[in-house]
């Protein structure tokens, strides 16, 4: 913790904020990402709607700064060529 000015201890508040956010952020994308795997492996048609909203999940993170746009696109760029040779395979 801070030594004991108000202002040191208003910043480390806000950080554990920003910290607590960013967790939840980057777990609700990892979750996503899972979620998709799961539902391409097992061909089911639901895999569409994963794919739209894993993609969604990684546009808002990287929007916010949680993970940068490169990371975002490389991601979005590995799963949509999985969908594809999954789907290709049917």
């Amino acid at each position: 913790m801070a030594k004991k000015k108000s202002s040191a201890e208003k910043r480390h508040r806000k950080s554990e904020e920003r910290r607590l956010r960013n967790k939840s952020a980057k777990s609700a994308v990892r979750t996503s990402v899972k979620k998709f795997v799961s539902l391409t492996q097992k061909k089911d048609p639901d895999a569409d709607a994963a794919l739209k909203e894993m993609i969604k999940k990684l546009d808002t993170a990287a929007g916010k700064g949680i993970i940068t746009k490169n990371a975002a696109a490389r991601k979005k760029s590995r799963m949509q060529r999985y969908y594809n040779t999954m789907k290709a395979a049917q």
